[in-house]
């Protein structure tokens, strides 16, 4: 791996808080180079303060991502070094290392920040380990699997002092910000009611639902690693790279997968980044009947609130946050945003208004605040705490029981079944509980 290593100092040699000349970036690797890890990784390669080093993944190259496209660590390597050749006189780079364990990537003391774009039952494990490296982290939501996981993690970045930066973009949105902003002020008079409205079903984005049945682990791929904690199960097409959201070993559905996004607004906008609802109420769903996909097709249930707002997560709701208050209401979705009247939307707000963190560029904002030391616009604790719900949502669908819920202590009260879905064991040797007391 020394001989591998490009010659770039890393930024934590430089100091917390520098901004390091252009030859002195902050060194970034990749674990996870698949559907959104791509995308992750166009958005790091714009910043010209970040230089990729070093890109990782189980899968070497395959089909079956989104819209049946190729992906995987090779074809990751090889766009990076395109990327940096670009800017060479000889149009030649060659200083993108490729591995298969993220365990290599993490014991490289050249890197300053990982990228973790994995599928969601193994985002606890490295986040865990990257932070204990001394890591600084972008990882994706939906944050964890459980919301044991979800808890351990965010302790691990806050004991460790490392950056941690959600994949929950809205938060980088200004329209999305601005909602936020004129209910933590008032604007809407007392907030009563959240709509929270997300997608339904199970699409087969990797083109591959079809092949269900066992097949041989092709090539390139470790199957085993892939799987990690989850449990052992055949290797399928259907299974694997971005349907794997529609199995409940390794994802939420729809649920957590946009519970990273919609709700975590709605606990912005409240002002709930370190808290949550204390009840979840009317649970209701379909489940999928592919003999593969588990999670929910449609669902809705409600999060109440102490101060008696509540959000209201269903498939039948329009898609988007709407925040209903007693003087008024406003609508936000990604590219639009309606009111109830232009003086609500419009208002100013005063010099002590409430204002929330500005960012237009999330993957900027996690370098600034790299460079800086500081919290960055969707820290890991908010992200826990919003993810927290979708996770109760999945309870309370398979108990089909209201949750009693303390946000203090993280606990569902006099429900001690429900208590036991909050986390899950691992397969050996993938044990949080070991990772985090060793």
């Amino acid at each position: 791996m020394a001989a591998a290593a490009p010659a770039i100092i890393p930024a934590s040699a430089l100091g917390r808080g520098s901004r390091p000349a252009p030859s002195d970036r902050v060194t970034v690797a990749f674990i996870g180079t698949g559907n959104q890890g791509l995308n992750n990784l166009f958005g790091i390669l714009a910043d010209e303060r970040a230089q990729v080093v070093a890109v990782c993944d189980v899968n070497e190259s395959s089909p079956g991502y989104w819209n049946g496209g190729i992906a995987g660590r090779e074809p990751a390597r090889q766009y990076v070094e395109w990327h940096y050749a670009k800017d060479k006189q000889n149009g030649a780079y060659h200083g993108c290392s490729s591995y298969a364990d993220f365990r290599a990537v993490l014991a490289r003391t050249d890197i300053d920040a990982v990228v973790l774009s994995l599928p969601d039952h193994w985002h606890a494990y490295p986040t865990i380990a990257a932070a204990q490296a001394g890591k600084h982290i972008y990882g994706e939501k939906p944050l964890s699997l459980t919301v044991r996981e979800g808890r351990l993690m965010s302790d691990a970045v806050r004991d460790n002092g490392v950056v941690f930066q959600t994949g929950s973009q809205q938060r980088s949105m200004a329209n999305m910000r601005r909602a936020c902003e004129l209910v933590r002020n008032g604007i809407l008079g007392d907030v009563h009611t959240i709509q929270v409205g997300q997608p339904s079903g199970t699409p087969d984005f990797g083109k591959v639902a079809h092949r269900h049945a066992p097949e041989p682990v092709p090539d390139g791929f470790d199957y085993d690693l892939w799987l990690g904690p989850a449990p052992e199960a055949p290797y399928s097409p259907a299974r694997c790279h971005v349907n794997f959201r529609w199995l409940l070993d390794y994802s939420g559905g729809q649920i957590t997968d946009w519970g990273g996004h919609h709700p975590d607004i709605a606990q912005w906008a409240m002002g709930m980044d370190e808290s949550g609802p204390v009840r979840i109420k009317n649970a209701r769903g379909t489940w999928s009947d592919h003999p593969l996909y588990d999670t929910a097709n449609t669902y809705h249930f409600e999060a109440e609130y102490a101060n008696g707002t509540t959000m209201v997560i269903s498939t039948d709701n329009r898609h988007g946050v709407r925040f209903e208050g007693m003087d008024g209401w406003v609508f936000v979705t990604r590219r639009n945003q309606e009111w109830s009247s232009d003086e609500l939307w419009n208002a100013e707000l005063g010099s002590d208004a409430i204002r929330l963190p500005v960012s237009d560029n999330h993957f900027r904002n996690f370098i600034d605040h790299v460079l800086a030391g500081t919290q960055p616009v969707a820290p890991i604790e908010a992200a826990h705490r919003s993810i927290t719900i979708a996770h109760l949502g999945n309870i309370a669908l398979k108990t089909g029981r209201d949750l009693q819920w303390d946000p203090e202590t993280e606990q569902i009260i006099g429900d001690a079944s429900a208590s036991g879905m909050l986390s899950r064991p691992a397969r050996a040797p993938w044990s949080l509980e070991a990772l985090v007391s060793g």
